[in-house]
């Protein structure tokens, strides 16, 4: 081994043996854990030592010059400033007047009535959840309308802008605490209480009042907003922005069926009652003033209700949100209002709004007034005209007896077919005439031939001759249908239904479940609904009555074809549209079916002598016969038309 590398090995030996060496001091030597506490102690009492002469630097900066201070922030970053200072800086510059408001412990506050038990939160001064006392949810839970988490109530105040020039900046009630020295409240019978809270500007002249007066029997709440003082502290701005939004809570059974019932109504001042429709999520922007603002669920909504003067329609709008694409399935829909509240200069003014938290039903709502009724679509034009002069008069005096809602619908159903009887009167009479000249129209096909022009000349010569109107079959049926879909648009609307058991149905109100698949079906779903399928199969029979009905009235060929489709395609689309719907429906359906099965047999067996009806069409053939206007134009354009046939045929000869 060189002796260059024998240095080269004792280098390396050295500078280990000093690394242990520095190891082993620095161990000894370093402080224990108690010396480590004291130093970091010190080091703290240094640093507020320092932060307190600071502190008394800046207020004395501040008692000088009674002037909003301005940090800059380019020398912000050479400068030590303490947090508690920052802190009040970024309250002054945030809240204004409202920076003392801006702090405090949230608590809770119960106002309750017969009706309804309110959480109020000083914070923000708002209702933060509603439970409707006498109703449950589908699964038998308290029934909230909205709560904490998932609503909103604000309004924007304006400020000016900490430079006090033009500028603003807003300051959101939702953010800042209210003050009241009252308690819980308990209310019933004609009883009426009020619960103030209040929000104090930079002196106790300054504030901001909310007035809650609940009422013992009533789902009114009246809402006052008093603002004293507000002309000296708020900006030149001529209105409040209110924000009020919720997501509202899965109440019922079907999530899809409150999805499609579940919009935003309103109604313009001096205008009509207008809605969101109920499959679409949209914003819309509010083109004039507005009386009310309503928050429909299914079957209960909540409203804001201007007494004292309308909402403004600067910047004011509405908006329903789609929340179907979060996992959760809490909550049905998301609806949002922006109202504008007009602000003069006055010291002190007061708004009167209310509040309606309850049920969709029309006398409640009509006896509330300002059209808050038409919010119950009953359906349009002379659908709802059939609800409202004849369907709902009929189920109200049915339901004030007292007696079960599936009776009523029972009754209902009686009524109706009672009241429409002439009209099945009419339908079988024209079939029976058509049917008893089957015989005839035959012998004119084999005397005509295949001539289609003459065969239905001939047709409607007889038909004139004897009597016998081919429409008069159709018109009876276009009057019924009106009632038909009226009541299609009644039984979902109708609240009595809701949570009304009845055989095996649970709830009226929604479908009825005699299986749950394991699988879901496209347009039919995941359950069986007994009562739409025994709708469906009385709908066969129905069908396969009617088909029997005209199968001697002259219909042959296509139409009989197309007929005898209908009679198991209809069946069968009314099992798929029916299975998520309201079993009320379809139990109506039911009855009515079979009543008229029933009617049909009757009128066959007992009322209607074939023999007797072609003895006397026989004998019309002896009266003069005199054209309506219709059968007249009616020949007229036939007769040119076979014209215009044999001219064609002379052509290609």
């Amino acid at each position: 081994m060189s002796k260059q590398q024998g240095l080269d090995r004792n280098s390396i030996i050295g500078l280990v043996l000093i690394g242990v060496i520095l190891l082993v001091f620095s161990y000894i030597t370093q402080p224990s854990a108690e010396e480590i506490a004291a130093k970091k102690q010190e080091q703290k009492n240094r640093e507020k030592a320092k932060i307190e002469q600071l502190k008394q630097s800046q207020e004395a900066v501040i008692s000088e010059n009674k002037t909003t201070l301005a940090i800059d922030s380019t020398a912000s970053d050479s400068l030590l400033i303490p947090s508690d200072s920052i802190l009040n800086f970024e309250k002054n510059a945030a809240f204004g007047p409202f920076a003392n408001a801006s702090t405090g412990n949230k608590e809770n506050y119960i106002l309750e009535n017969d009706k309804f038990k309110i959480t109020l939160s000083n914070k923000g001064g708002r209702i933060t959840s509603v439970e409707l006392k006498e109703y449950l949810t589908y699964k038998k839970t308290p029934l909230i309308l909205f709560n904490e988490d998932s609503s909103r109530f604000n309004l924007e105040l304006t400020i000016p802008g900490i430079s006090g020039g033009q500028s603003i900046r807003p300051v959101h009630t939702e953010d800042l605490y209210f003050e009241t020295t009252q308690k819980n409240m308990t209310v019933s019978g004609s009883d009426t209480k009020t619960f103030t809270f209040k929000l104090f500007g930079a002196t106790q002249n300054e504030y901001l009042a909310y007035h809650y007066t609940i009422h013992g029997n009533s789902y009114l709440i009246d809402f006052d907003i008093e603002s004293v003082g507000f002309d000296k502290i708020l900006s030149a701005h001529s209105n409040l922005l209110l924000n009020w939004s919720m997501l509202t809570p899965n109440n019922e059974k079907s999530i899809e069926s409150q999805q499609h019932a579940s919009t935003i109504y309103y109604k313009y001042n001096k205008g009509e009652v207008d809605y969101i429709n109920e499959m679409k999520y949209e914003k819309e922007n509010l083109v004039a003033s507005t009386d009310w603002i309503m928050f429909r669920q299914q079957y209960f909504n909540s409203t804001l209700i201007s007494k004292s003067q309308p909402f403004d329609k600067t910047d004011a709008t509405i908006e329903t949100i789609d929340i179907t694409s979060k996992a959760s399935t809490d909550y049905v829909e998301g609806m949002a209002a922006t109202l504008s509240i007009p602000l003069n200069e006055a010291k002190k003014q007061k708004l009167e709004l209310q509040f309606y938290f309850g049920p969709n039903q029309y006398d409640l709502l009509a006896e509330i007034g300002n059209d808050l009724n038409k919010t119950m679509n009953y359906g349009w034009g002379i659908f709802g005209w059939v609800n409202a002069i004849l369907i709902r008069p009929v189920f109200n005096l049915l339901n004030s007896s007292g007696m079960h809602v599936g009776l009523i619908i029972l009754l209902l159903t009686i009524i109706i077919k009672l009241i429409l009887f002439p009209i099945t009167w009419k339908t079988y009479l024209s079939s029976a005439k058509m049917r008893v000249l089957k015989p005839q129209i035959d012998a004119l096909k084999e005397k005509i031939g295949s001539d289609k022009m003459k065969l239905q000349q001939a047709t409607l010569s007889l038909y004139r001759q004897t009597g016998v109107n081919p429409l008069a079959g159709c018109i009876p049926m276009l009057i019924q249908m009106p009632i038909l879909f009226a009541l299609f648009r009644f039984f979902p609307a109708t609240f009595e239904l809701r949570q009304k058991s009845f055989l095996w149905a649970e709830d009226l109100s929604t479908y009825d479940s005699i299986y749950q698949l394991p699988f879901k079906i496209p347009f039919y779903g995941d359950h069986v609904s007994l009562f739409t399928l025994l709708m469906a199969i009385s709908m066969i029979f129905y069908t396969k009555a009617n088909n029997q009905m005209t199968s001697g009235s002259g219909m042959d060929g296509m139409m009989a074809q197309q007929m005898k489709i209908m009679m198991y395609l209809m069946p069968v689309m009314m099992l798929f549209f029916f299975n998520s719907y309201a079993s009320g429906l379809s139990y109506y359906y039911l009855i009515a079916n079979i009543m008229t099965i029933s009617q049909q047999w009757v009128i066959k067996t007992y009322i209607v002598d074939e023999q007797k009806l072609l003895a006397k069409l026989e004998s019309n053939k002896a009266k003069p016969v005199k054209k309506s206007g219709f059968a007249a134009k009616l020949e007229q354009k036939m007769k040119e038309a076979q014209a215009i046939q044999a001219q064609a045929k002379n052509k290609k000869k």
